[in-house]
């Protein structure tokens, strides 16, 4: 057996070997002999099959078993020639090539490694920022919401019409050229004034109403609407105004923070604004992370350089592909079936975004064994289990379906990459 090895990068190599005829018949002789102690042919006792009665009954068979024999050892031999550990190998060995004739196979196996990665200063790539800063103004309006949240509805009973910010009580019912639509009825309908619950024009004309007034107000539904059928078309609503209603006034106070920090040690006003500070701080670093992130992320693609497994490239070449041709008609999809050079065209056009993200993948990966970070399987859990039930779905059929999904890894790395970006922004927040 011949082998020749060629290390193309970092990232791929190629194993290059010619296997003898001989070679592949002595493998065949081997396995063969084997079986003759194990297999069961009729007319012959257990153990005392001829070689030959073998090779006639698992010809075909032996020969593959052979060939897949001398590609195993091609493979070690040649990751021992690169001097390349075989934890390091990402996926399966790809033969690009198997030539067979009568005196030998010619074989070409592409391997794909773990890229050598030097991050060099990564942290100082991270620029300086100033947290968010929160008003005063902003903690009132938000603590003035909590406010109005906990405030009971009450009937007015004086006549006065409905205004902006009052909550009705109404019956409506829809109809297009007469003709009524599904969705389009209901009794004893609760909304606020200004909630833009409804398609425009309609809160806007339910305004100036007074408790059991009927009115027939016109609008149109937009051209996006869903549903479809409903889209464009001018709609008369036949509207009935039971009852109008305004929030309690609540006053913010001692007594008022109380109640909403039950458990809290401290249970004042002051106490409040504090906790709501801070809460709005979170938020408001948690959107400027969510804009950071992406760019420190493009900013990492774009300055450490390294080399790249090409089937792993290939890979994500194909899913944008495949993606694509899902989205376009079967007469496109056709098309390009008939015009080779225009779908090399088409697939070479999502080479540099899938090396940009095959890039991000390894250093994010890479990043995250700097930082010693690991996201365990513990956290996935939990972290599926939360989004479920916020959605209110079953949180466990829900971790189940990502998991025969084969989405667990994903949300993992997706994790990290969270956590990763996170820890490394903080290094550079600063208080305004």
């Amino acid at each position: 057996m011949e082998i020749k090895v060629n290390k193309i990068n970092s990232a791929n190599a190629e194993i290059y070997a010619t296997i003898s005829a001989g070679e592949i018949d002595a493998k065949i002789n081997k396995i063969a002999k084997g079986l003759t102690k194990t297999a069961k042919v009729d007319g012959f006792r257990k153990g005392k099959v001829p070689v030959a009665t073998i090779k006639k009954q698992y010809g075909s068979r032996l020969v593959q078993d052979a060939e897949s024999e001398a590609l195993r050892t091609v493979f070690d031999n040649g990751l021992k020639e690169l001097n390349i550990a075989p934890d390091t190998i990402i996926g399966e060995p790809n033969i690009s090539r198997f030539d067979k004739t009568a005196q030998n196979i010619e074989v070409t196996v592409k391997i794909a490694m773990r890229p050598f990665i030097d991050l060099g200063d990564y942290v100082s790539m991270v620029a300086d920022f100033e947290k968010p800063v929160v008003s005063d103004e902003a903690v009132d309006v938000r603590i003035k919401n909590l406010a109005e949240q906990q405030a009971s509805l009450i009937d007015v009973e004086e006549d006065r019409e409905v205004q902006n910010g009052d909550t009705v009580i109404i019956d409506f019912a829809g109809s297009i050229d007469g003709v009524a639509f599904t969705g389009g009825t209901s009794t004893n309908f609760a909304f606020k004034l200004g909630s833009n619950q409804f398609i425009p024009g309609f809160e806007e004309q339910v305004i100036g109403m007074k408790k059991d007034e009927e009115k027939v107000i016109q609008v149109t539904f937009p051209q996006n609407y869903n549903p479809a059928n409903l889209a464009g078309k001018d709609s008369d609503f036949k509207v009935k105004v039971h009852k109008i209603q305004v929030q309690q006034a609540i006053e913010i106070n001692d007594e008022f923070a109380a109640k909403m920090l039950q458990g809290e040690e401290k249970q004042t006003l002051e106490h409040l604004k504090a906790l709501v500070k801070t809460q709005l701080e979170n938020e408001e670093l948690s959107k400027l992370y969510n804009d950071l992130k992406p760019v420190l992320l493009e900013i990492y693609v774009e300055n450490i350089k390294f080399d790249l497994p090409d089937f792993v490239v290939e890979q994500e070449i194909d899913i944008a592909l495949n993606k694509k041709a899902g989205e376009m008609s079967e007469t496109a999809v056709q098309e390009l079936r008939d015009n080779p050079e225009k779908l090399t065209e088409l697939r070479e056009s999502f080479r540099e975004d899938a090396r940009k993200s095959v890039s991000a993948t390894f250093l994010i990966d890479s990043l995250a064994q700097a930082q010693n970070i690991r996201i365990s399987e513990q956290e996935v859990l939990q972290t599926i289990y939360f989004e479920a039930i916020q959605i209110g779905q079953d949180p466990q059929a829900a971790y189940e379906k990502y998991k025969k999904a084969g989405y667990l890894p994903a949300v993992q790395m997706s994790m990290v990459e969270d956590k990763v970006l996170t820890v490394l922004l903080n290094t550079k927040i600063k208080e305004a």
